[in-house]
């Protein structure tokens, strides 16, 4: 893996102290291994616990899903950590990642894209980042595996 490919940055943090969607930016954040401090969830069912402590999604792929003309920003379809400048495609349940000095990830699913998002995408077509319909273009859950605070502008780091 190229230099390029395994360091990104995150350009975005976004959370929603009422839970849902959108999520709002926020320049720094305390993640625990429950998520990132001041985000909730209203579907605890369908969101959060250890395994979907933090969701991520690729800024590239916001900005590609704009240019298609859907009217999707950071944030609007729920994702905590907006990242740039990671192969997005490469990306697999099992990897780690490290934001910032401290905070460790590992993936652990794709997420389902759900009608509660249907706001960021024209005529509500959520399915355009489903993994299965689309492959590369879903974002992702992860467990913490170790706690700390990050700051927009931190590297995102690939490690495997």
């Amino acid at each position: 893996m190229s230099t390029h490919d395994s360091i990104g940055r995150l350009v975005q943090i976004n959370v929603n102290p009422r839970g849902g969607v959108p999520k709002f930016p926020v320049a720094a954040a305390t993640v625990t291994r429950r998520g990132i401090l001041g985000d909730a969830q209203r579907d605890r069912v369908a969101h959060g616990g250890p395994d979907r402590a933090v969701s991520l999604f690729a800024l590239e792929r916001i900005e590609a899903l704009r240019a298609e003309g859907h009217p999707i920003t950071p944030g609007s379809t729920g994702e905590n950590l907006t990242i740039a400048g990671l192969d997005w495609e490469r990306l697999r349940p099992g990897d780690r990642l490290r934001v910032g000095e401290w905070v460790e990830l590992e993936l652990t699913d794709y997420v389902t894209p759900c009608n509660t998002i249907a706001a960021s995408f024209a005529g509500g077509r959520v399915a355009r980042i489903s993994q299965r319909l689309h492959p590369g273009w879903s974002r992702l859950y992860a467990r913490v595996i170790s706690e700390g605070e990050i700051a927009t502008g931190d590297f995102v780091e690939h490690l495997r």
